[in-house]
């Protein structure tokens, strides 16, 4: 799946599950069907916009 159809708020969703609700990153990964790099690049992004 291409990140650049997914949307923002999908982005920082999957980044609060991992900082906030404490999941994973592997469980986020696979349950989303995203890498982990991009949870990793989106987490970098948003957790600093929060």
């Amino acid at each position: 799946m291409s990140s650049s159809k997914l949307s923002d708020e999908f982005k920082q969703d999957a980044v609060a599950q991992i900082t906030e609700r404490g999941y994973p990153v592997r469980e986020v990964s696979e349950r989303l069907g995203v890498s982990a790099y991009s949870l990793y690049a989106w987490k970098k992004k948003f957790a600093k916009a929060s």
